[in-house]
């Protein structure tokens, strides 16, 4: 077993432990989602706002296990895999400190829980953009698109420059944690942009060859 699963596992396990630590004091329905201004306008069962983000974890660790070993270019997923665990842990750090954030709102703090998510979104943004700019193609990391899938050359272009907006967007986000109102906007705004950039980038240096 490698390191990386190791210490994913160690974090998901620490928050089964946490949940479980907080059961009593936690009322029936919890407070599992917010809007763009912060309110709360959603609930679930205890049981759920408990544990749903753990089990979430788990299974990202099980798909994030499985894809290396599954992809039929598996062998270009081992060029990044370092990048690869790296993000994969990020992914389950980011969600361990949602789960935290909402077991501290739920015990009666009370804060702007969108932009207490910024700095985290944006980090997890940047190392986004770390980990396009060392993705090789393959069929389930990336900008998986009909062009870069069918062309090296397009994908090694597409995903240098996605990397580079992406760590921008990222950037840009960290706004958000600032002006608290329109947090969401800084976070989410620059990176359906990127996201759609990117796909036509692909189509046009495909078009190129």
């Amino acid at each position: 077993m490698r390191k990386t699963e190791l210490f994913i596992i160690a974090v998901i396990f620490l928050s089964f432990i946490i949940g479980i630590y907080v059961y009593p004091s936690m009322p029936a329905l919890m407070a599992s989602h917010w809007n763009a201004q912060g309110e709360v306008n959603g609930y679930m069962p205890k049981f759920w706002g408990l544990f749903l983000l753990p089990l979430i974890s788990v299974g990202l660790l099980l798909l994030f296990v499985a894809i290396p070993r599954i992809d039929p270019l598996k062998e270009n997923i081992a060029k990044f895999r370092k990048y690869f665990d790296g993000f994969v842990a990020l992914i389950i750090l980011f969600l361990f400190y949602i789960h935290i954030l909402s077991l501290y709102w739920n015990l009666g703090a009370r804060f702007n829980f969108i932009a207490a998510t910024v700095p985290a979104l944006s980090i997890l943004f940047y190392c986004v953009g770390i980990l396009l700019e060392h993705t090789k193609r393959n069929w389930f990391i990336g900008i998986r698109t009909p062009w870069t899938l069918s062309s090296e050359r397009v994908w090694d272009n597409t995903h240098a420059i996605g990397g580079k907006l992406f760590k921008i967007a990222a950037i840009i986000g960290l706004f958000g944690a600032v002006f608290e109102r329109y947090a969401i906007w800084f976070v989410l705004a620059p990176v359906v942009f990127v996201v759609i950039y990117t796909i036509v980038y692909s189509y046009y240096e495909w078009k190129k060859k």
